[in-house]
């Protein structure tokens, strides 16, 4: 006869995943509910129509104006500049790391690259305010950029996400079997041809998870966009000015002198499930994108 405590074991350890799974899925259903009921008695008094299209967002003003583009505006010009920041040096990083740097210079780099993950996004808000804006922009460049732009804004918020990019597409470039070089090498193919014809095409699903998962960081981070790109809620035309993101607004807006219950306190969950609506989206496509380009080996 065994003894039934392995069994027992067995029976606990399934029962503390089962817990963590739940915990998992009841804490996004929390969050779902507390951002849907409050932007419900929004949306019973602004019409959605109103909200999507207006082009004036002015909540707190004595003439209220709730027209959500220009915060969707300002959150696009920081993610599109820092996308274009982070997805070429990111990607640059990845190539050099799986396919050119030796395994002592990887072990050093990598655990480099990653701790710029770790600083905090406050600091990077300082570093662009105090630095890249006036310094970098104006002084090096000779950029006339206001105090508050969403181009500082989006170049620091690419380098807080290049680790996100060149981690994880390290990562899916150094899973790529090695006899697929080997028979490129054998076909008479360089080590770039290589890397930009076989190892990249074969990494693709998660090259592309790396982007989306920076794409997804960039539209929700908060401390950056608040400090750096303004408080000024218009529709952005020109990265050299100052404009409000959501989360910039959900951070400014929040301060605890709203009303519960009011108009002016239910913008902030309108702005949220906005948020959340376009994360999901992103999240979406991105499992759409790795199912259909994944290569098992």
């Amino acid at each position: 006869m065994t003894s039934s405590s392995p069994r027992r074991l067995e029976k606990a350890a399934y029962g503390f995943l089962v817990l963590a799974a739940g915990v998992s899925v009841l804490t996004t259903v929390g969050i779902v509910v507390s951002l849907a009921l409050p932007a419900f008695q929004f949306f019973r008094e602004v019409g959605v129509g109103e909200y999507l299209t207006g082009t004036s967002w002015t909540p707190r003003f004595t003439e209220k104006s709730y027209g959500v583009l220009p915060l969707i505006t300002g959150t696009l010009w920081t993610t599109a500049i820092a996308l274009a920041v982070c997805i070429p040096l990111g990607l640059g990083a990845a190539i050099y790391l799986s396919e050119y740097a030796s395994t002592k210079v990887r072990k050093t780099f990598k655990p480099v690259l990653e701790l710029l993950a770790g600083v905090p996004s406050v600091v990077y808000g300082l570093f662009a305010v105090t630095f890249v804006g006036p310094v970098v922009l104006k002084q090096w460049f000779g950029i006339e950029v206001q105090t508050f732009s969403v181009l500082a804004a989006g170049l620091v918020l690419g380098v807080m996400i290049i680790p996100t990019v060149a981690s994880l597409a390290e990562d899916a470039m150094s899973a790529v079997p090695r006899s697929l070089r080997e028979a490129s090498y054998g076909l008479g193919a360089n080590r770039m041809r290589t890397v930009l014809r076989v190892v990249f095409p074969a990494a693709v699903s998660g090259i592309a998870a790396s982007i989306v998962l920076a794409l997804s960081r960039a539209v929700g981070e908060t401390m950056i966009v608040t400090m750096a790109s303004g408080s000024q809620a218009k529709i952005v035309t020109d990265p050299l000015e100052g404009g409000q993101t959501m989360t910039g607004f959900i951070a400014s807006a929040a301060l605890g002198d709203s009303v519960q219950g009011s108009l002016q306190y239910n913008t902030l969950f309108a702005v949220g499930i906005t948020l959340f609506v376009l994360t999901l989206i992103i999240n979406l496509i991105s499992i759409r994108l790795v199912n259909r380009f994944r290569e098992i080996y």
